[in-house]
């Protein structure tokens, strides 16, 4: 049985170089589908809870913190992959920056998804703010609102880090990522 490959080589007489591949940058469109996405989880959270007549849950504060520091910790991973191949023009792995780009990706999708639903679930409790539980919801929803977005800005700036420098420069900059 012979392959596509060996049929292409047959007929040139040249093999051929396998395709390079590049992965587009997470298109804005997708940033706010993830974040109605969470909007309407927050939303369905709350609308449920009260048909069922129990209590919403509180938001912990080890949900915002612990979204901060996995904020910092992609943060300083995409300032680290910038300067490797932005900046020292070092080559990396090709699994290793595709690894990195598919994180960034989850990254942004996950804290566009976290925002969107702690704003929702603090919006639901706005205009209770004068009682001590409706308050605390707020405020920490409101941190973990932050956290979420600078989650979201961390991720693109980590796939951003990965484009390879001088790939595609002539045509609409920042719209290719191709693995190092």
């Amino acid at each position: 049985m012979t392959t596509c490959r060996s049929k292409a080589t047959e007929a040139t007489g040249v093999t051929p170089e396998p395709p390079r591949g590049s992965i587009r940058l997470t298109p804005p469109r997708a940033l706010v589908v993830a974040g109605l996405v969470g909007a309407v989880g927050a939303w369905l959270v709350v609308v449920i809870t009260n048909a069922m007549d129990v209590t919403t849950p509180q938001v912990p504060w080890t949900a915002p913190i612990a979204l901060i520091l996995i904020t910092a910790l992609v943060g300083v991973l995409a300032y680290n992959t910038h300067q490797r191949i932005q900046v020292r023009r070092e080559r990396m792995l090709p699994e290793r920056a595709v690894a990195f780009l598919v994180f960034g990706k989850a990254s942004a999708l996950a804290g566009a998804v976290v925002a969107g639903g702690y704003l929702t679930f603090a919006l639901m409790f706005v205009s209770r703010f004068d009682a001590e539980a409706p308050r605390e919801r707020v405020i920490r929803s409101a941190v973990a609102v932050l956290a979420g977005v600078g989650l979201l800005v961390a991720g693109l700036l980590l796939e951003r880090a990965c484009k390879v420098p001088g790939v595609d420069d002539d045509e609409d900059p920042g719209d290719d990522v191709a693995p190092a």
